[in-house]
């Protein structure tokens, strides 16, 4: 399988003003060395703390933001290309923190057709586009409302229809869930992992939730401009210490396993799920229960 997102050596400083008035770059870069590749279909979620360069990556995959040193190629195409910048912006769309600043119409269907007429779609292909989108995020029923109307979950569904609408081949959600309720946080989460299994669009998913990123088929976790850790969810999430030396959690249930552990009882290191943690359980008891009779 092909890559559709790669870094090569990435460095990148944001700039800030000189007593005289000038701007020139901060001496510590914000990304450094960061080289990785992100395969075409996959669904990854990218955890750090504030400042750890999270987001800042995100930016350079839509080429908001372009490397000082390093590469970063779409699909092949050098983001550093002005001659790519549109192609690249069709291949890999940007879902933002708050909904409420992508969301630029009166009606929900007038702001996910925004993207599609921008790009020269016709008509007739914008209508299937925008119906399709709508459907996709289960939003369709309420193609007519104000989306002043909606919920933040809501909202954010509508947001992630805008970008699909341009039918990219990568979505990046930088923590789309952060301002939501947990039942707008759960229905965000099903929208991205359908999309994900259902149409096949590689997911890059920036976020602060342990178990959004349980999610995932791949972590990668960054600390400090660095990848400190970049493997499958189980094994990210069972070194607990290394995680909580760099200020992270670890799902709940995860942590309940590792104070478990801790206290001699003989459970799985790489629980990440409810389900497993329930099982686990119950088979301790089941092999206790001869021994207590």
């Amino acid at each position: 399988m092909s890559a559709i997102v790669e870094a090569k050596h990435l460095v990148f400083h944001y700039q800030e003003t000189a007593e005289d008035g000038t701007l020139q770059k901060q001496e510590t870069p914000v990304l450094k060395d960061i080289s990785l590749s992100v395969e075409k279909g996959s669904f990854v979620a990218v955890l750090g703390h504030n400042g750890s360069g999270k987001s800042t990556f995100a930016k350079h995959i839509n080429a908001i933001l372009l490397p000082d040193e390093g590469k970063l190629y779409v699909d092949g195409m050098d983001t550093a290309d002005e001659e790519n910048l549109f192609a690249i912006r069709q291949k890999a769309g940007m879902v933002f923190q708050n909904p409420d600043n992508q969301i630029v119409a009166t009606i929900v269907e007038e702001d996910v057709a925004f993207a599609p007429e921008n790009l020269g779609v016709a008509p007739d292909e914008i209508r299937r586009r925008v119906d399709d989108a709508l459907h996709a995020v289960k939003m369709y029923a309420y193609r007519k409302h104000a989306p002043t109307q909606l919920s933040g979950g809501q909202k954010q569904r509508v947001a992630i229809a805008g970008v699909i609408a341009m039918q990219p081949d990568c979505i990046i959600l930088d923590e789309p869930t952060a301002m939501l309720d947990p039942q707008g946080r759960q229905e965000v989460m099903e929208t991205i992992r359908r999309l994900n299994r259902e149409q096949g669009i590689t997911i890059i998913l920036i976020t602060h939730y342990m178990e959004e990123a349980a999610q995932a088929d791949r972590i990668v976790v960054m600390d400090g401009g660095k990848v400190l850790l970049d493997d499958v969810p189980k094994r990210v999430f069972s070194q607990v210490e290394t995680l909580k030396s760099v200020g992270l959690d670890v799902p709940q249930v995860t942590e309940l396993a590792h104070l478990l552990r801790q206290e001699g009882i003989p459970i799985a290191e790489d629980i990440i799920h409810t389900d497993e943690c329930i099982a686990a359980l119950a088979a301790l008891l089941d092999t206790a229960q001869p021994e207590s009779r």
